[in-house]
């Protein structure tokens, strides 16, 4: 049987794969519908149509290459419903590297791991 923290690891590598193949359509189901995410530079997106559109506008970017996450820890609570990501981050556009930290708050729903929100730090 696959542990939360695993499904949660998985969940996050196959965002990994479908933000380099630069599908923003397929992260849609990743999300909650009502996602908040604090990107690197401050700014707040709300909802997961507001999150898709701002990945489609990277990827129609002819310079944008790909974000990755890489996963440090997975901390679950106690009723095992939620749980916090934390690790860190590269994006990559042509002749430009950027890194940092990110928080991502999962939560379960009907059976599947989901984005309610997630806090990204440019360093």
């Amino acid at each position: 049987m696959t542990t939360p923290e695993d499904a949660i690891r998985a969940r996050r590598q196959l965002t990994n794969r479908l933000i380099a193949a630069h599908d923003s359509q397929r992260l849609r189901p990743f999300f909650a519908t009502d996602v908040k995410l604090i990107v690197g530079d401050g700014g707040l997106i709300l909802g997961v149509d507001g999150v898709v559109e701002a990945f489609a506008g990277q990827f129609r970017d002819p310079a944008f290459q790909t974000y990755v996450r890489h996963t440090e820890t997975v901390a679950l609570d106690s009723v095992g419903g939620r749980a916090a990501e934390t690790g860190r981050w590269t994006a990559h556009w042509t002749g430009v590297k950027m890194a940092g930290t990110y928080l991502a708050v999962w939560r379960k729903v009907t059976g599947q791991w989901v984005i309610e929100s997630e806090l990204y730090v440019t360093l």
